[in-house]
């Protein structure tokens, strides 16, 4: 499975029905399940960005047809990261020429 870090940033809709936020994390959950995606973790952060979520999944499909439902949902804006283990570092730089 692969790893992804998700940066989060609520829209205008999404700020105005902040109270709500911890709903739609939990609908978030129920929704990667059922798109075959693992939630390991979600976190309310300070600073540039408000969410970091952090996801598994076993291809780049999966988690862009996730962000896309989520996204039409009008409460976040996203970047998502593709991230590697110390393991999965050490099998690319074996490849290196």
């Amino acid at each position: 499975m692969a790893t992804y870090i998700v940066l989060g940033n609520f829209t205008d809709q999404g700020i105005r029905n902040v109270k709500e936020t911890a709903k739609r994390a939990e609908a978030f959950k129920a929704l990667a399940k059922k798109a075959g995606v693992t939630v390991k973790d979600i976190y309310w952060t300070l600073g540039r960005y408000d969410l970091v979520t952090i996801l598994e999944a076993a291809d780049d499909e999966l988690i862009t047809a996730l962000g896309l439902s989520v996204g039409s949902l009008g409460n976040i804006r996203t970047q998502t990261l593709r991230a590697f283990s110390a393991e999965e570092m050490g099998g690319i730089l074996a490849k290196m020429p």
